[in-house]
């Protein structure tokens, strides 16, 4: 099971760390990612991770401000967000992917947990 924590309201130009741990198993084998979702908008790819943090991979929209990382050790993956803008408003799920590697897309994500709400004022 898969629990993303660390959302909240924030103002533009703020930052903020989002967790995802599991529980009942490991990931550490897998390739981890984060996606959001506006309101009234489809969810989208924000992050990606391969299985041990050497590769990561990032939407246009977010690269250069949000970071993903991984500790296997806590079973946790992380998206450090940073310059936080009104745009950037959404509610975060992180997703365990089918295999060890990357992917922007969803359907390679078969395990996903519940989101957290990032709120950004301007």
């Amino acid at each position: 099971q898969l629990q993303a924590s660390g959302g909240g309201l924030v103002q533009a130009g703020d930052s903020l760390r989002l967790s995802c741990t599991a529980s009942g198993r490991t990931f550490k084998n897998y390739g981890m990612g984060w996606f959001r979702q506006a309101p009234g908008k489809e969810r989208k790819f924000v992050a990606t991770i391969d299985w041990n943090g050497g590769i990561t991979d990032y939407a246009r929209s977010v690269t250069s401000r949000f970071t993903i990382s991984r500790d296997n050790a806590k079973n946790t993956v992380y998206l450090q967000m940073n310059s936080l803008k009104a745009e950037d408003t959404a509610v975060y799920y992180c997703a365990v992917a089918y295999g060890s590697g990357w992917s922007v897309r969803e359907r390679d994500y078969p395990h996903w947990g519940r989101g957290t709400l990032v709120t950004v004022s301007s």
